[in-house]
């Protein structure tokens, strides 16, 4: 329950700041018995199972376990906003208005709580319920902009998505069109707003040369396969050490059915190296360098240099983008022949 409380708090906090005030005097969240196991977001009132949040106990010493009391809370909360201020009309697309949007702002809320180095196993968890959603689709998949309710989708790939384009945009910016689009449909008449409407402010986010991402993230149903071939450093002249990380990547596009077309990668992609674990750091170890490449080939080669001795390597090390197997992206690095 404590868990909860602050969770709202953080919540009501992040929420009105960036997309503006909460619309009711009171929020609280009521318990139900686990005869169902789930929350939802009415006017002001969270109901709340006692077998996804009452009954948790959160193992502080697991590095992989998800918080998930004060995730399932947050984006409860969210939807204060979206879905009850931000109202979709009923076509393809609408649940992008209220699930991915409650997503991307219970990501950012836990971001402020744990930080952004152990951000991996929250995006990693959405990656692999998306990739384990897609795999057993009946009907079709469906870019993010048409899903038609569809969880795998707007929950799990939403998720990722919208982390991947603050990455590329900024918070700052992400929100402040974010926030003009809440501040034009909010609590809006028929006929509702969609999702082709959001798209024309996030756009607006979007710097010049760019936006090609709105095509990948949004229009489209586009994979990564991204691959770290080998890393090893060695002394650097002058102090410090250079890393030299050799690197694969493959773009594909996949249908409804899930047949992928391989297409030309051209993305700026996240190339990490980490030192020694201590508190706090990700499992991976502390971030010694982290800074996105432009990758236009299918193997490439880079140098980055640390002030500390290196431990692991890699590219997309912390899963922001939605790749096929993202467990060869990171690798311990080799003293070169020189060191």
């Amino acid at each position: 329950v404590e868990r909860m409380i602050a969770a709202v708090k953080k919540s009501l906090d992040y929420l009105t700041s960036q997309f503006g005030p909460y619309q009711h005097r009171q929020i609280r969240i009521v318990e139900f018995p686990r005869y169902a196991g789930f929350a939802q977001s009415l006017p002001n009132t969270i109901p709340y199972s006692e077998s996804i949040g009452f009954i948790a106990r959160l193992d502080e010493d697991d590095e992989e376990a998800i918080d998930y009391v004060t995730y399932v809370t947050a984006h409860e909360v969210a939807h204060q906003w979206w879905a009850h201020q931000v109202i979709g009309g009923n076509v393809q697309g609408a649940t992008v208005l209220s699930e991915t949007m409650s997503q991307y702002s219970a990501l950012m809320i836990m971001e402020r709580e744990y930080g952004r180095e152990q951000m991996r196993r929250f995006l990693k968890y959405e990656l692999d319920r998306y990739l384990g959603g897609r795999g057993s689709e009946l009907i079709e998949e469906l870019p993010l902009l048409l899903v038609e309710n569809q969880p795998y989708i707007h929950y799990r790939k939403g998720s990722l998505v919208m982390y991947a384009l603050r990455d590329h945009v900024g918070e700052e910016a992400l929100n402040a069109a974010l926030k003009r689009y809440a501040e034009a449909v909010r609590f809006q008449e028929p006929p509702y707003t969609t999702a082709r409407e959001f798209l024309s402010f996030v756009r607006e986010s979007v710097p010049a040369g760019m936006e090609s991402i709105i095509e990948d993230l949004f229009e489209t149903i586009t994979l990564y396969d991204n691959r770290l071939v080998e890393a090893t450093y060695e002394p650097a002249a002058d102090g410090g050490y250079v890393v030299t990380l050799e690197v694969e990547s493959r773009k594909y596009r996949a249908d409804g059915q899930g047949v992928e077309t391989e297409v030309p990668v051209d993305d700026w992609i996240d190339i990490a190296v980490f030192g020694e674990r201590e508190p706090g750091s990700s499992p991976d170890g502390r971030l010694l360098s982290l800074e996105k490449r432009r990758i236009d080939a299918n193997e490439s080669v880079f140098e980055v240099i640390v002030d500390e001795e290196p431990r692991r390597a890699g590219i997309d090390p912390f899963t922001k983008l939605i790749d096929r197997n993202p467990d060869n992206n990171l690798a311990n690095v080799a003293a070169g022949d020189g060191s």
